[in-house]
């Protein structure tokens, strides 16, 4: 059986997104520091699947057929934790696709990764 390990994305600038995904999910960088051109950030504590970083020149997608989904423990967690990330440089993405009454907020790294913020109690 297969186990999900490592999620890769590209950045133009592999320091920038690994600074700012470090903060957002209090990951460390695997082998002790990060390169310029590949980064595998881990969780700091405990498990989890680990956060791979790319230099890359591809154009981010609008429309990412593949994106992170960052759960919060209820709608005020949702809210702080989109506020933290905006701080810490995510912005608002203006998505064209939100359902009437949606349990997400769609938000995008420095680097223009689109992810979401959900709400886990939504339903």
């Amino acid at each position: 059986m297969l186990t999900l390990g490592t999620i890769v994305m590209g950045a133009a600038d592999v320091r920038r997104a690994a600074e700012f995904w470090i903060r957002a999910l209090g990951y460390v960088p695997r082998d002790g520091e990060v390169d310029d051109g590949w980064t595998v950030l881990v969780p700091a504590e405990g498990s989890g699947p680990g956060l791979a970083l790319g230099r890359s020149v591809t154009p981010v997608q609008e429309h990412p057929r593949v994106h992170l989904d960052l759960y919060a423990a209820d709608a005020a967690e949702q809210e702080a934790e989109v506020a933290r990330l905006v701080s810490l440089g995510a912005r608002r993405v203006d998505w064209d696709s939100y359902p009437e009454d949606p349990d997400f907020v769609v938000l995008a790294d420095p680097e223009g990764n689109r992810f979401c913020v959900i709400d886990a109690t939504h339903g």
